[in-house]
């Protein structure tokens, strides 16, 4: 999800206000990128290939993902996973795919405005890729595959907003209203950025407090930034990757009041932006398949960790 283009709003500065929230995130922050740096210290993914193995050992970002019990396309919003067993048992969790690999043939479907309670924006867009021509829709699918088999190894019924099985969307309300209606215990978006060549690293979306038209955050905004804390967490010892160099004051995480997948939403929700596909390097780990395996895990584990308490 780039950060260009139209109806874009630049992230809020944050108020110098401390609440619980903020000392909860500043008490849980510190650990996680002292976790990057021994990673780094010792010997982390370099900056070509796969994390954790040599550049060869990168798998086509082509390749087939993992799906539940290997066969066939994964559960949609319209066709969720049976219920598992497992610890989390009984447990939902929402995987939104960002984007469509359909969207860039609906153009003016996707074009058109919906009401997200600050303002209207575009129902969708056609996300960004890399220079090479990998596309944010067919990583995001990729990744939610993964998160999806191991989640529900956890007994965790897990849905996804689309899985390439509409022609294109849902629009951003409709993302939101999956969730809410699933009464999930947790939903992620899964995106990867389109900023400029340099602009490395993770970041993971907050949700603001909105309270306008149809929108009301308040009741989610504390749980969402622990769901998005410990996603961030996992994603550094997981993966090894470092917070962004661009937004988030090298936290990785930044709260944004201008998306309408989090102000409409009912459930905490975070945004994960993996990386940016347009700097050479993050789009050497974002095609490579042992990495995407790696981002899957670290968003999962940190997804687990919250519904664990």
């Amino acid at each position: 999800m780039s950060y260009t283009g139209p109806g874009f709003e630049p992230p809020r500065p944050r108020r110098s206000r401390r609440g619980p929230l903020t000392v909860a995130l500043a008490a849980l922050v510190p650990g996680a990128l002292l976790g990057w740096a021994v990673y780094a210290a010792v010997g982390g993914p370099g900056d070509e290939g796969s994390a954790g193995a040599p550049a060869s050992a990168s798998a086509s970002p082509r390749e087939p993902s993992p799906s539940a019990g290997g066969e066939g396309p994964g559960a949609s919003a319209t066709a969720q996973s049976p219920p598992a067993s497992g610890p989390l048992e009984g447990k939902v969790v929402v995987i939104d795919p960002g984007h469509n690999p359909g969207n860039s043939r609906h153009t003016a479907e996707i074009n058109r405005q919906v009401d997200i309670g600050t303002n209207h924006k575009e129902c969708d867009t056609t996300g960004t890729s890399t220079d090479d021509g990998y596309a944010e829709a067919e990583f995001t699918l990729d990744v939610a595959h993964r998160m999806r088999s191991l989640l529900e190894r956890q007994g965790v019924t897990v849905m996804l907003t689309q899985d390439a099985d509409r022609p294109f969307g849902p629009c951003v309300d409709e993302r939101a209203r999956i969730g809410n209606e699933a009464k999930a215990d947790a939903v992620v978006s899964i995106h990867a950025d389109g900023s400029g060549a340099g602009n490395r690293g993770f970041h993971v979306i907050l949700p603001g407090a909105v309270h306008a038209g149809a929108a009301d955050t308040r009741a989610i905004v504390g749980p969402s930034g622990d769901l998005g804390t410990r996603i961030a967490g996992a994603f550094v010892r997981v993966t090894g990757s470092a917070p962004s160099n661009y937004v988030g004051g090298g936290t990785g995480l930044v709260t944004r009041e201008d998306l309408g997948g989090l102000n409409l939403s009912t459930v905490p929700k975070v945004f994960v932006e993996c990386g940016n596909m347009r700097d050479s390097k993050d789009a050497a780990l974002l095609t490579s398949g042992a990495w995407r395996q790696k981002a899957a895990q670290g968003i999962s584990d940190g997804i687990v960790s919250f519904l664990r308490g």
